[in-house]
């Protein structure tokens, strides 16, 4: 199965990234971290205890989001459930 929402690819990885926007408002901790491809915005992955990857999925349906792991260049969409670089 490929990706059916390439089309919504918007945003690259920022040049730099402080870590997840949520935790940092609440002070809280991540494990990694993604960007959302369709707005930008930097959530934590599932290994993190809010994870605000998903939730931002959740409230938004913005369908890709890409690791914004250092060494990392691979892509997920949440509503094809594939996984691409």
């Amino acid at each position: 199965m490929q990706c059916t929402h390439l089309d919504t690819i918007q945003h690259e990885l920022p040049a730099t990234i402080e870590g997840c926007e949520d935790c940092l408002k609440t002070g809280d901790s991540w494990v990694h971290l993604r960007l959302c491809t369709a707005c930008g915005h930097i959530g934590c992955c599932d290994s993190s205890k809010n994870r605000h990857a998903t939730k931002h999925f959740r409230q938004t349906q913005h369908a890709i989001i890409r690791s914004a792991e250092p060494g990392e260049e691979w892509f997920w969409c949440n509503i094809d459930h594939v996984i691409f670089e």
